[in-house]
């Protein structure tokens, strides 16, 4: 019997088992089509796959000759052996004394994703402090087979841009989104998506979500759409809420 699992994608190692577009000039690693309103692309690009270098180091300001030494100007008014602005009695920093306090609230370190991650890491993980995770992945028995991209409505320009050319959806609850569901070419037929599909739901409702919407594309190629075809999402218990004919809407209440 086939062994699944499903894996949150928050980090290098998670990210790592991103399964191939079933179209290789796709690639969900480098994708952000559903991330840019106008200019997104869901190319593949291999200069996102390196990690981000950190920014330039600052070149040194010339010199100026009418400029003030480096060294603080001496302070009458500041207490001795303190230069600079007299010390603030009410304020906390630098103050050590509540690090040794056992009965002081400690902050706890936010997820993040590491600094120097490829980009569409980045991405994915800009939520991770408030959201939560962006990605799942589905594996059977350690392979991945499946991907599903999702989140709150305002982490993705382009659908919020499509959402706004149908005044009919109701614009409160906000719904979170599944910009994108995908299997690779040898695992279809399977029911891999449906099944991820249904744990991305199950999240969302878990994160206090009342309802999930996609945005299918009608009558184009498997392998060229990051958002299957209205039928898919009709059999995964979604109702058809915009009936256009390129770009219609789905959305199911969450329980």
């Amino acid at each position: 019997m086939d062994r699944i699992r499903i894996v949150d994608v928050t980090d290098a190692d998670s990210f790592a088992l991103l399964p191939p577009c079933a179209d290789p000039g796709f690639d969900h690693r480098s994708c952000d089509y559903w991330e840019e309103a106008d200019r997104g692309s869901k190319a593949a690009r291999q200069s996102w796959l390196e990690p981000t270098p950190p920014p330039p180091a600052a070149a040194p300001r010339p010199f100026n000759p009418f400029a003030p030494d480096d060294e603080p100007v001496a302070n009458p008014f500041a207490p001795a052996g303190r230069p600079g602005p007299p010390a603030n009695p009410f304020s906390l920093e630098g103050d050590d004394s509540l690090a040794d306090n056992p009965f002081a609230p400690r902050r706890p370190e936010r997820p993040r994703v590491a600094a120097g991650a490829p980009r569409k890491l980045g991405l994915l993980g800009r939520g991770l402090a408030v959201f939560g995770s962006y990605a799942k992945v589905l594996l059977v028995d350690e392979d991945p087979v499946a991907y599903a991209q999702f989140g709150p409505l305002s982490a993705y320009p382009r659908a919020l841009r499509l959402r706004e050319l149908y005044p009919q959806l109701p614009d409160a609850p906000l719904p979170a989104v599944i910009t994108c569901i995908s299997t690779t070419a040898g695992a279809r037929g399977a029911g891999h998506a449906v099944r991820l599909v249904e744990v991305v739901c199950d999240d969302l409702a878990g994160r206090g979500f009342a309802a999930v919407e996609a945005f299918p594309e009608a009558n184009a190629r498997p392998d060229s759409t990051s958002a299957a075809a209205p039928g898919f999402w009709l059999r995964c218990g979604f109702e058809l809420a915009v009936d256009d004919a390129r770009y219609p809407v789905v959305r199911r209440e969450l329980t």
